[in-house]
């Protein structure tokens, strides 16, 4: 008859139900995982394979801890915390796509036309859902994905279990991303914006010059197709800037785990 003493119980919680509630944690909070198109069990599976895949290779725990005391407790919230705070540090990257679409359709004059977004339970414009797809597709082919999982079993070597903690210093990372979406954002649709900005101007000068003309039934399509036209033009550079975008989140991904280990 197989026995278990307190120990080894704890010591096999320890090995197994802490890194799964981080695990967990990244896999509900991070792009792709996180869509409400994976279901539930779906992404429980993915967790679970996921510990199996890694557990092996993680460093032994600092100190021996007990999963049932306030200490075990308190390190279980922990290691929720900081695979909800990578899995959103991803989602922020691909929030960027979404505010460049808001900018861009509202440029356009297209801001009334929004689309139910799942995924988010949400309106969403036509455009951000557009440049989403075209963000979610590029992220899959250069195995963004991988990449992911990748950071986050390297996450157990940089802040281990039982020797990570939540400084100051890892707000300030969090809040530092608000500033990446907006700038971020901005630079993917300043393209579209300036142009549009131009073609406002040039439609301005001309009802000055000829004020029969009616503005709201010219500009509108005149601003709607140059836009799409530099949209397509903008398809073939758009990879290579949400690439930088995607290599950015890791970044700030990596600085977060680092910070949460004390470095």
């Amino acid at each position: 008859m197989l026995t278990l003493s307190s120990a080894q119980l704890d010591q096999l919680l320890v090995t197994w139900l802490f890194p799964l509630v981080r695990i967990l944690g990244f896999v509900m909070a991070a792009p792709l995982f996180s869509s409400r198109a994976v279901p539930a069990r779906t992404r429980l599976a993915l967790g679970i394979v996921v510990t199996f895949a890694i557990v092996n290779a993680m460093p032994p725990a600092s100190a021996v801890i007990q999963p049932g005391t306030w200490v075990g407790l308190g390190i279980l919230i922990q290691q929720a915390v900081i695979g909800i705070a990578m899995g959103f540090t991803m989602r922020v990257m691909f929030a960027v796509v979404n505010i460049a679409g808001d900018l861009i359709g509202l440029q356009m004059g297209l801001s009334f036309a929004t689309f139910f977004d799942p995924n988010t339970s949400a309106q969403t414009a036509v455009i951000g859902e557009l440049l989403g797809l075209l963000s979610s597709l590029t992220f899959l082919a250069l195995n963004g994905h991988l990449l992911m999982i990748d950071v986050l079993a390297h996450s157990f070597l940089l802040a281990p279990i039982g020797a990570s903690v939540v400084t100051g210093k890892v707000w300030a990372i969090v809040a530092q991303l608000g500033t990446v979406i907006f700038a971020s954002g901005v630079m993917i649709a300043l393209p579209v914006i300036a142009t549009l900005l131009i073609t406002n101007i040039a439609l301005a000068v001309l009802t000055r010059t000829a004020p029969q003309l009616n503005l709201f039934s010219l500009g509108f399509p005149i601003t709607s197709t140059i836009g799409y036209l530099i949209l397509i033009a903008m398809l073939g550079s758009l990879a290579p800037a949400l690439q930088s975008v995607y290599d950015q989140g890791f970044q700030i991904m990596a600085l977060l785990i680092k910070a949460f280990g004390g470095h």
